[in-house]
């Protein structure tokens, strides 16, 4: 006679189901930005990547990890207002040392895997006073 699953089995298997489902977003998502940081052009590692918001007031969540729980079509739409950025370069332009690019290239993909370029404009950062 098979065991019975446990409460705990089964939250454990949502758990897992969960954060698998989140890595393979992240992963689309770098790769639907284009895979490398838009500054550096770093390209190691997708874990290292983080997708910037251009313009926070256009923000309706925020694009960690922990927030990609919506459907591709709502993740694309966000994603479309943001960059790609390597970790390093994303805590320089947050602190004011670095600057996107006036005019940055972004680079989309389609459903079917083709390029679609377009033009984004990155509002400077103000520098804060040290």
């Amino acid at each position: 006679m098979p065991e019975k699953r446990t409460y705990a089995d089964r939250a454990e298997y949502i758990k897992q189901a969960v954060t698998k489902r989140r890595r393979k977003l992240k992963e689309m998502l770098v790769e639907y930005k284009g895979g490398k940081c838009v500054v550096c052009k770093y390209k190691k590692t997708s874990w290292a990547l983080d997708l910037h918001h251009i313009d926070p007031i256009k923000k309706d969540f925020n694009m960690s990890v922990r927030g990609l729980t919506r459907s591709w079509e709502r993740l694309k739409q966000e994603a479309d207002k943001c960059v790609l950025l390597c970790a390093n370069c994303h805590r320089e332009i947050h602190a004011g040392i670095t600057q996107l690019p006036k005019a940055i290239s972004v680079e989309k993909r389609s459903e079917f895997g083709e390029t679609q370029k377009g033009q984004s404009r990155a509002k400077p950062l103000k520098k804060r006073k040290v």
